[in-house]
């Protein structure tokens, strides 16, 4: 039987049929849906389950496997990063029960900090590598990668990218296998990290990676597509063999390859010797083209191919046959600049009109994170200086306020992260803070989910990931037990009591928190949240007698709000209104009224 799947759904089916029975991942675009579906359609045939972060996924994932069980864990690339530390370790002891970690890149740059090319991380941790071109690679490769890990002990790399993920293909449906958790034997020698043991397990690895490489010049999954008379030779992998394919046609032939590291240097080198031409086309960075020119294999690749964006197939034809695509003139002048910006209801809105009203003294320094929030130093706001890395906001903060405290400076660090940032890498930074003791002012902005990729249960919510009864982990508590004294939670819809909250944590000369408490206006209410919140849709309307256009109103990029340039008066667009309220606190003529 097929279905229809995106290549995260069928790698969660290849999950289910290699008869891996525990997955542990963080959610991050474009890798969510992968825990998701596991979690929904999957949940009787194993344990499914969102971590606090990805080093604690994979180190989950990781003790699973070393006493004997399949283990399955995701996240989108950046995340790698912060699994890579017990990644690099596990290359060395290996796995017992079979493991596959899937990174999920980002060409593009849609939803992520960087632009980063996973690929790398293979070679460096001396793991096997795999990139699906479709659907039925996706699913198939996890059955493989599990094959792979449990007969060379090896955790296995899957390797996709945006377009893999998301797009969707017919997969060809098998059963699942069910197997026996593998027999654990006590070894110091195989599953401790000691220099005396790495030194022998080092050895190990290189001796894994002869029999690797054979594995890989062997594989089904690199393979030559051959094209009477083409004169062009491809070397590809992952998207780019499907755009190329779509792009050239029968005018080249393709080696696809699929098992990427170790690279098949010879099969390579036995295709590309029947082209006078060869184009490696790959997104991101030259990691093919880097490593065939290492073996002397000559190739065309970053030096007509882009190393930023997302390739496509008139990008391609550009290069490869010189043929540009038409497109439509356009003036790009009467293009309106439409930032993004709060949904209507966010609770985070009244904190950033807030605090941006009080950073406007050029006396704070706002150390953001990621999240929705992620837009607070965009106009209006203009709420925020920094956004680098999720938990960096806390660990930031700290560092500014030691630099203001130590050159004298006369300003105050403010760090910003929501609820599930707090519990991914939050917490370690502000224990950080009191234990060294910085006047940084953190404020935790707990909506209640985690917003940005679709809310995700996190601690805090009270449920799993396949929607079972948790503890909700109470972050008043937690920031109280890391030793923070100055310690207020507030509804962040009440303007009067954000403002005093904030002159109240900005005067202090130690470490305080401010914890924000509403739910995301998009959440699908629980009885806890309809028990605590007063979430009725209360509607607003302008009294068109009172404004006098002044444009307060609209400087809280609430998307219900518009302005008549006629008239000069606002109004509100009431099917997108959810009545929080702001809007009506900002208008110093109350011309904004509750209706119902």
């Amino acid at each position: 039987m097929k279905e229809l799947m995106t290549g995260n759904e069928a790698i969660a089916r290849g999950v289910y049929e290699a008869g891996i029975t525990f997955a542990a991942a963080y959610p991050g675009t474009p890798s969510t849906e992968i825990l998701e579906t596991l979690a929904g359609r999957y949940k009787d045939d194993l344990d499914s389950e969102w971590s606090v972060n990805e080093k604690v996924a994979v180190e989950s994932a990781i003790g699973y496997s070393f006493v004997g069980g399949r283990s399955f864990s995701a996240m989108k690339q950046v995340g790698m990063n912060v699994a890579a530390d017990p990644l690099f370790s596990f290359a060395y002891t290996g796995a017992n029960g079979g493991f596959v970690v899937v990174t999920a890149d980002e060409p593009g740059i849609h939803s992520s900090q960087t632009e980063q090319d996973n690929r790398f991380y293979a070679g460096m941790m001396n793991i096997p590598m795999l990139e699906p071109a479709d659907g039925q690679e996706c699913k198939d490769m996890v059955i493989e990668g599990i094959r792979i890990s449990e007969k060379y002990r090896t955790p296995v790399m899957i390797r996709m990218t945006t377009r893999i993920c998301h797009s969707k293909s017919f997969v060809e449906l098998g059963e699942r296998t069910e197997v026996p958790k593998r027999e654990y034997k006590r070894d110091i020698w195989q599953y401790t990290t000691m220099p005396a043991v790495s030194k022998k397990l080092r050895h190990e690895i290189l001796e894994r990676l002869k029999v690797l490489a054979d594995e890989s010049a062997n594989s089904k999954y690199n393979y030559a597509v051959m094209n009477d008379g083409a004169k062009i030779g491809v070397v590809t992998s992952g998207i780019s063999y499907q755009y190329a394919k779509d792009a050239l046609g029968d005018k080249a032939s393709y080696f696809k390859v699929g098992f990427s590291f170790p690279v098949p240097f010879e099969k390579i080198r036995e295709f590309t010797e029947k082209f006078d031409k060869v184009y490696v086309i790959e997104e991101s960075e030259p990691y093919l083209e880097f490593q065939l020119r290492t073996k002397g294999i000559n190739c065309i690749g970053r030096e007509v191919f882009p190393q930023e964006g997302e390739l496509s197939t008139s990008i391609i034809k550009e290069k490869v046959l010189g043929i540009k695509s038409e497109t439509i003139d356009l003036d790009t002048g009467k293009i309106k600049e439409r930032p993004p910006v709060f949904c209507a209801g966010c609770p985070h809105r009244g904190l950033f009109y807030e605090l941006g009203r009080r950073a406007k003294n050029g006396k704070i320094f706002i150390s953001g994170d990621i999240g929705c929030y992620g837009i607070a130093p965009l106009p209006p706001f203009s709420a925020t200086d920094t956004v680098l890395c999720m938990g960096e906001s806390v660990s930031g903060g700290h560092g500014a306020a030691k630099a203001f405290e130590h050159y004298g400076t006369d300003m105050k660090a403010v760090s910003v992260l929501g609820d599930s940032t707090f519990f991914h890498s939050g917490m370690t930074g502000l224990l950080d803070i009191v234990y060294n003791n910085s006047r940084d002012l953190v404020i935790i902005m707990d909506n209640r989910t985690t917003g940005m990729t679709g809310h995700q249960n996190n601690p805090g919510t009270g449920y799993t990931a396949r929607g079972e009864n948790a503890p909700a982990a109470d972050i008043t508590a937690i920031v109280k037990a890391l030793g923070v004294k100055n310690v207020r939670t507030i509804n962040p819809l009440d303007l009067q009591e954000v403002g005093a909250t904030l002159d109240w944590g900005l005067a202090l000369e130690e470490p305080g928190v401010i914890i924000t408490r509403w739910p995301c206006a998009l959440k699908k209410f629980t009885e806890d949240d309809l028990q605590e919140f007063d979430v009725t849709r209360h509607l607003y309307q302008m009294d068109k007698e009172k404004c006098i256009g002044c444009k307060m109103c609209t400087k809280t990029a609430c998307p219900a709000l518009r302005f008549d340039t006629e008239a000069k008066k606002a109004w509100i667009y009431e099917p997108s209104c959810v009545g929080c309220g702001i809007c009506a606190q900002v208008c110093p003529k109350d011309a904004i009224v509750k209706v119902k």
